[in-house]
């Protein structure tokens, strides 16, 4: 155990309350050094590529039986498409802004390692501490150390499986670490380091974890080494009672299975939702624009020094099924050269891409989580196929982007993943 260490870090942080989530700022002491991120062209990508976008969001929003969407795309050599699609609600009239809130889901974890590395390079813990350490009375951890949660690695197994039709019909009810960490372990799927998984589990432990070490909350721990840095004005771990999102009007929707069917004309409505559903594997709330400028930051190693950065070159395969292109780094998936994330809470589902030679980012949003995280992925590696191959802005050079799928490809996995057609 590290034991208590002084930060080397000039960052000093309050959490202010806003009206549904800890709008988190930098307040007081020397600020931060600034985190360039990529230069991004003063420019409107073209207008094919446009269409391109609007027609995959339109074929992701009726597929997953969703009323709107939020999709953005930053080509830092050739321009930028950030919009709201649909509306808020069902039968409703409001459009859905590309400025609206929502719940981000996995794409969490990463912030989450990003505080781990960040730690790392502060001398407050060590990738290699054992979880027992700072977790002396939690059973099950043997063998277990903080490396092992962030690559996936944990043997720990998932607890929303289980806990899922619960989340759904009591979006509001707030849930201890422990009790999410319980369910987990009833469901325990290997030996630490043997075999990656998509648990859920482990990030909780290592929110526990690090919450022990520091002894600050994950709010202040998330402000001090990843929000106020990035200036991150409308990203926040809102407190378990915070069930509103910001910006009210933006509903979310999830269908269940009654006797294997999906009652796809009585949705429930997950507007209101306890952040402590996800804590550190999915709680956090964030905006698209906010999203593109963590998920750029962290595909490029921003936040922490280039020792701690050389943990996502140890990447290994997610199965033995899995295209050899999907690779799991530390905290994030490696697609081709594209760093990212995608992750579904009851009512949202969401992704994130990043490459970080280029900068090119995606992050889309829509709001029904009935079709699962794996059909918001498949939008945004089609919108990153189409941005791929976007021509230079003046005064700028394209680079060369080769990605191992194609923009159809994703197209039909979206329509395969489709729900509630009728």
């Amino acid at each position: 155990m590290r034991g208590h260490v002084h930060h080397s870090r000039m960052v000093t942080a309050c959490a202010v309350l806003g009206v549904a989530l800890l709008a988190l700022t930098a307040c007081s002491g020397e600020s931060a050094p600034a985190i360039t991120l990529p230069a991004q062209a003063d420019a409107d990508i073209s207008d094919e590529t446009a269409t391109l976008i609007d027609e995959a969001v339109a074929h992701a929003i009726e597929s997953s039986a969703s009323t709107g969407a939020i999709a953005g795309v930053w080509a830092p050599w050739a321009g930028t498409s950030v919009k709201g699609y649909g509306v808020t609600e069902i039968d409703g009239d409001t459009k859905v802004t590309a400025d609206m809130a929502f719940r981000i889901g996995a794409n969490t974890r990463p912030m989450t390692c990003a505080v781990l590395l960040a730690l790392v390079d502060d001398g407050v813990v060590e990738l290699g501490d054992k979880v027992s350490e700072y977790l002396p009375t939690t059973v099950g951890v043997d063998g277990l150390t903080l490396e092992h949660l962030c690559q996936g690695t944990s043997g720990l197994g998932g607890y929303r499986g289980n806990l899922d039709k619960t989340f759904i019909q009591n979006p509001e009810r707030v849930w201890s670490p422990n009790e999410l960490y319980n369910d987990g372990m009833a469901t325990h799927a290997a030996t630490p380091g043997e075999s990656f998984s998509t648990a859920d589990t482990g990030y909780i432990v290592l929110g526990q974890a690090l919450e022990s070490a520091t002894g600050k909350s994950f709010s202040e721990l998330y402000n001090t080494y990843v929000f106020a840095p990035l200036g991150l004005d409308n990203t926040g771990l809102p407190a378990p009672t915070d069930t509103e999102l910001p910006d009210s009007a933006l509903h979310s929707y999830e269908a269940m299975k009654v006797s294997g069917k999906l009652q796809c004309d009585k949705p429930f409505d997950e507007s209101k939702l306890s952040s402590s559903i996800g804590y550190t594997s999915a709680g956090v709330v964030s905006t698209a624009d906010d999203l593109r400028a963590f998920s750029q930051a962290f595909a490029q190693s921003k936040l922490f020094s280039e020792d701690a950065a050389k943990n996502q070159e140890n990447t290994r395969a997610i199965s033995d099924d899995a295209e050899s292109w999907i690779q799991y780094g530390f905290g994030t998936y490696h697609y081709g050269p594209l760093y990212g994330q995608s992750g579904d809470v009851p009512g949202f589902i969401t992704a994130s891409l990043s490459d970080p030679a280029s900068g090119l980012t995606v992050v889309v949003m829509l709001n029904n989580s009935t079709a699962g995280s794996s059909l918001a992925l498949s939008l945004a590696m089609q919108l990153a196929s189409y941005a791929s191959k976007l021509p230079a802005a003046s005064g700028s050079k394209a680079p060369s982007i080769d990605l191992p799928w194609s923009a159809e490809q994703m197209s039909d996995q979206v329509s395969d993943r489709a729900v509630c057609q009728g």
